[in-house]
C-alpha cells in the first residue's frame, strides 16, 4: 500500500504542554498545501469511524513511534489530535527537546486517498481519506499552523509565520 503525506505547520492552533502534550490540528480543511491538495470537511469521517488506532511517527518512519494520539478528531475547522511524547522512549525524548527548542514545528498526516477530484487549478480536492499516522516533522508543506511552545504569544507566531510566508514567496519567484 502507498501512503501519501500531508505536512501542516502547527502555529497558534497546537499547543505544547509540560514538553511531552501535544494538541492541535494536524490538517486543516478548505486550505491549498504546497502541492495544490485541498482536504475537504468531511474527509476523515468514514476513517475516524473505523476505531482504528492512529499512530503518532517520527518523521513518517513506522519504525520510530514516539508517542501515542490519545484523541483524533475532526470538527469544523480540521483534523484535531491530542496526544503524548513517551519520554521513555529516546526518540520521544529528543523530539520533545526539539519541540521545545523550536527546531521542530511540523506535523504530517500519513494516508491513503479513497476519494478525491480535480479543481479548475489542477489540485486534487480530497474527500475521502483514510488516515493511518500523524508525525511529527521538520518540513511541513501547510504552512497555516505552527508547534507552539508553552509561553508562546500567538501574535509572535502569526508575524513569525507571516515573515516565513513572505520569505518562501520570495524565493520562489527568484532574483527581480
Amino acid at each position: 500500500m502507498n501512503l501519501e503525506h500531508k505536512f501542516c505547520q502547527l502555529g497558534a492552533e497546537v499547543t505544547v504542554t509540560d514538553g511531552t502534550v501535544i494538541s492541535g490540528y494536524a490538517s486543516l480543511f478548505g486550505q491549498s498545501d504546497q502541492g495544490g491538495d485541498i482536504v475537504e470537511s468531511g474527509a476523515y469521517k468514514t476513517s475516524l469511524a473505523q476505531k482504528r488506532g492512529i499512530k503518532m511517527l517520527w518523521q513518517h518512519d513506522p519504525t520510530q513511534p514516539i508517542g501515542v494520539w490519545d484523541e483524533v478528531r475532526e470538527d469544523s475547522k480540521g483534523l484535531w489530535v491530542k496526544g503524548r511524547l513517551l519520554t521513555d522512549v529516546a526518540k520521544g525524548r529528543e523530539a520533545a527537546s526539539l519541540i521545545n527548542a523550536g527546531a521542530i514545528d511540523g506535523l504530517s498526516i500519513g494516508y491513503r486517498t479513497v476519494k478525491s477530484r480535480k479543481d479548475d487549478k489542477g489540485g486534487r480536492l480530497l474527500s475521502e481519506l483514510e488516515l493511518w499516522e500523524v508525525s511529527l516533522v521538520t518540513f511541513p508543506m501547510l504552512p497555516s499552523a505552527r508547534v507552539g511552545a508553552k509561553g508562546d504569544d500567538p501574535d509572535v507566531v502569526m508575524l513569525r509565520d507571516l515573515a516565513a510566508a513572505f520569505e518562501n514567496a520570495r524565493l520562489l519567484m527568484g532574483p527581480t
